[in-house]
């Protein structure tokens, strides 16, 4: 079973990563929905599909070497409007 987020549902490339390798799906798990929701948005927000790739291989990695949030991420815009000023319009 893959845990959900707090606000944005889980993409189904991640669902795909997640249920590809136990251990990371194990470690997503134990995350915190607010964690695990950063991690959704960071890897859903860009618009270009090659970042979005990108994103989710750092994702696995980052996830595998214990870190819990995205490095040098101002947070969610979507769940928290006052980290919209760190996005362009």
């Amino acid at each position: 079973m893959i845990e959900e987020s707090a606000y944005h549902p889980i993409p189904d490339n991640l669902k795909k990563l997640l249920l590809a390798d136990n251990i990371l799906l194990q470690k997503w798990n134990v995350l915190t929905p607010i964690a695990r929701n950063e991690w959704i948005c960071w890897v859903t927000i860009p618009k270009k599909e090659e970042t979005k790739k990108e994103r989710l291989e750092r994702l696995k990695e980052d996830i595998l070497n214990n870190k819990k949030r995205p490095c040098c991420w101002p947070g969610c815009p979507h769940r928290n409007p006052n980290n919209a000023k760190w996005f362009k319009r």
